[in-house]
C-alpha cells in the first residue's frame, strides 16, 4: 500500500500465513488498535491485494488503526488449500492472537467472502474480546451461512452493500440482516467490487471508525 506496509510472516495451523501491516504515518503514539481484514474467496482471484480490502486499510491507517491483512491458506505464500471457511475461519483467529494485542483495541473487517469468515471470527471472539468496530463490505450472505452478529456488536458494526450488486444479491444481504434488525448501508448504483466508488467507500469506513 505505501512504502512503510511490512511484511509479515505467521504461523497458522496450516503452516505460513503470509500478511502485512500498514501504520498510521507518522506512527501514533499508542495507535487506536489493531484492526484484521479479511479477503474474498481464495478460488476465484481473491488476495490481501484486492482493492476492496486495500481500501478498508487506508480507512484504518488514516483513522489512526493498525491495518493487517493476510491471505488465506493456499494464496499468494500462505500454506494449505482452500477449506470451505472453516480453515479461512482459523486463519483469521490466528493472526489476530499474533498481531493485535489483547490490551488494545481490535477491529475485524472483510469482503465479501471474508465478511463472511469475518462474522465467525466475531462470533467466536467477542465472549473474551469485544471488538471496538466491525466491518463487513459486500458480505457473501447468498453464498454462505454469514453468523449473526452478537446484539451488542451492532453498534460497532457498519455494513455496506452495493445497490446492484451481481455477485451477492442485496436482498440476500437483507433477508440476513433483517431477523436481526441490523441496519445496512446501500451504495446506490454499486455493483461487487465498487468501481468508481472506493473513494465514497473509504468515507462511509473513516466516518464509521470516526463516529
Amino acid at each position: 500500500m505505501n512504502a512503510a506496509t511490512q511484511k509479515l510472516s505467521l504461523l497458522g495451523e496450516a503452516g505460513l500465513i503470509e500478511a502485512l501491516l500498514d501504520q498510521p504515518d507518522p506512527p501514533l503514539e499508542g495507535a487506536r488498535g489493531t484492526a484484521v481484514i479479511a479477503h474474498p474467496h481464495p478460488l476465484f482471484g481473491g488476495t490481501m491485494h484486492n482493492k476492496v480490502v486495500q481500501t478498508l486499510a487506508r480507512a484504518f491507517v488514516q483513522c489512526g488503526w493498525r491495518a493487517v491483512r493476510f491471505n488465506f491458506r493456499g494464496v499468494g505464500a500462505s500454506a494449505g488449500v482452500y477449506d470451505e471457511g472453516r480453515g479461512e475461519l482459523a486463519d483469521m483467529l490466528a493472526v489476530v492472537a499474533q498481531t493485535a494485542p489483547a490490551d488494545q483495541p481490535l477491529a475485524l473487517a472483510g469482503f465479501s467472502f471474508g465478511a463472511f469468515v469475518t462474522s465467525h471470527a466475531l462470533a467466536q471472539t467477542w465472549a473474551d474480546r469485544p471488538s471496538a468496530k466491525v466491518v463487513l463490505v459486500g458480505t457473501a450472505a447468498s453464498r454462505f451461512a454469514v453468523a449473526a452478529l452478537p446484539t451488542e456488536a451492532h453498534e460497532a458494526a457498519l455494513v455496506v452493500h452495493g445497490e446492484q450488486d451481481d455477485t451477492v444479491p442485496l436482498s440476500s444481504v437483507m433477508d440476513w440482516a433483517r431477523p436481526q434488525s441490523l441496519p445496512v448501508t446501500v451504495i446506490p448504483g454499486g455493483e461487487h467490487f465498487f468501481h468508481g466508488q472506493l473513494p465514497l467507500l473509504k468515507s462511509l469506513v473513516m466516518r464509521h471508525l470516526r463516529a
